[in-house]
């Protein structure tokens, strides 16, 4: 009798967390970073879902719990990095460098992308040559930034 209870106070907080509705937003895109068409691909693949205004929403973003979550995850994503609004970075060569440093670190070590996202989108999961080419290119455009004229 109590599980009995217990499942139809659980229900009903599922069905009533469908009311609360995250926004799901995809705001314009400002510009974009320059890349090799390799690594745009890959970024694109393995990055943009949390780290652009270009996300592409899957069902399960659209059902609570899971809906606050996804929100959360790329709410967070787009202010630690941003593709869709790279030249606030490019236009200060120390933050641009900072963000490409970060990059080729977490892309290197595995961090990213997460491997919750790589379960559940399977496309993400990059080899070691696409890491490797990130990594290498992140760290190439690292230099670039910091030896730029200011």
């Amino acid at each position: 009798m109590k599980w009995r209870s217990t499942s139809l106070i659980v229900i009903g907080l599922l069905i009533s967390g469908q009311l609360m509705r995250e926004g799901r937003t995809n705001p314009p895109v400002h510009s974009d970073v320059a890349a090799p068409t390799d690594v745009t691909r890959a970024l694109r693949r393995a990055c943009y879902d949390c780290h652009s205004n270009e996300t592409v929403w899957p069902w399960y973003s659209k059902v609570a719990p899971f809906s606050w979550l996804t929100n959360h995850e790329v709410d967070e994503g787009r202010l630690r990095l941003n593709f869709s609004e790279w030249d606030e970075y490019a236009s200060d060569p120390d933050t641009a460098a900072q963000k490409l440093s970060e990059i080729a670190h977490l892309v290197a070590n595995g961090s990213m992308p997460p491997w919750y996202y790589r379960t559940l989108h399977s496309s993400a999961r990059l080899s070691a040559a696409q890491t490797d080419m990130l990594a290498r290119w992140a760290e190439h455009q690292t230099t670039a930034y910091q030896s730029a004229p200011r």
